[in-house]
């Protein structure tokens, strides 16, 4: 039996600190994201551990705008423009994409569940994703191949269903995945 998506989504977030434990345990391998702004300010810092069916992102950020944000991997190890369009689109697999974690029709792999930064603009999250991998594992894309990857904030929150990019709107913060 298949569990719609949420639900397999929600499940698998129930036991991203079960999988970070696994992957620690494991040895798995991690990387780390320098989360900056567009001015070049640094916001925080993203890690991303391997686990067996996926990456355990830990996020750690301050000085964004209170409220929901989307986030996104982005397809390219490149946030030197201030828009950081230079990042590209989200990481997938396949050329026709489809976005959003509640479509129907599938979700491409850098779809990730909102963010949430409180009053202060903090924001403090961990998230599996099983669409992804650091090396390319389980035919995963592979988020440190040869052009590297990001970890864009947008922003506003992505609805998880409009094409392209769930109406998340302007990129906000980026972090080159190392």
């Amino acid at each position: 039996m298949r569990l719609p998506l949420l639900a397999t989504a929600l499940a698998i977030t129930s036991l991203a600190c079960v999988g970070a434990v696994s992957a620690q345990v494991a040895g798995g391998q991690s990387a780390t994201a320098e989360v900056k702004a567009g001015d070049g300010k640094a916001l925080g810092t993203a890690t991303l551990t391997e686990a067996p069916h996926g990456v355990l992102l830990r996020l750690e950020l301050k000085g964004l705008t209170p409220g929901w944000h989307g986030l996104h991997f982005h397809e390219k190890g490149d946030c030197g423009t201030p828009d950081f369009k230079s990042a590209g689109a989200h990481v997938h697999t396949t050329a026709n994409v489809v976005h959003g974690l509640l479509n129907p029709d599938a979700n491409d792999n850098g779809d990730l569940p909102n963010l949430f930064a409180g009053a202060d603009g903090s924001a403090t999250a961990e998230v599996f994703s099983p669409q992804v991998s650091l090396k390319g594992a389980g035919g995963r894309p592979a988020l440190l191949d040869a052009d590297g990857s990001a970890i864009v904030v947008h922003a506003s929150p992505d609805d998880y269903k409009t094409q392209p990019i769930g109406g998340a709107g302007a990129r906000v913060a980026c972090g080159v995945v190392k």
